[in-house]
């Protein structure tokens, strides 16, 4: 089965996300962070990455680039989940950010379970 990296900072989300994923019959790895998570995607070399937007350390649009520009990890899928719509007004984030990205594809948080398994599948059939 398909392996997938979710890196957020909110632990709370990445042990949802696992939770549905691993149900599903994914292997599931995690990272707490942009920096983290690029190099856990180097070593786990996983099948897509599910990459929050607002983090700390180095935001998902950056990390999505810098993975886009590597050449051992630019064919991974990336699924952005982001808060943004709902801070549009309290953050320098936007939703076009999102969409200017080479992330393939684009989800706003709360996720609902079934779209998040529906999208990811449709991701790793491409």
């Amino acid at each position: 089965m398909a392996k997938i990296l979710i890196v957020d900072d909110d632990p709370d989300l990445v042990e949802a996300v696992s939770m549905i994923l691993e149900s599903k019959g994914y292997d599931v790895a995690a990272a707490y962070g942009g920096v983290e998570g690029i190099e856990m995607a180097k070593v786990e070399e996983p099948d897509l990455i599910v990459l929050d937007v607002m983090m700390p350390d180095k935001d998902g649009y950056a990390v999505a680039k810098e993975l886009k520009t590597d050449e051992n990890l630019k064919q991974i899928p990336i699924l952005l989940l982001t808060a943004v719509v709902s801070h549009i007004t309290s953050t320098k984030y936007t939703p076009q950010m999102g969409l200017e990205t080479e992330a393939e594809d684009y989800m706003d948080k709360p996720v609902e379970p079934e779209e998040l398994v529906n999208r990811i599948e449709a991701l790793l059939v491409k």
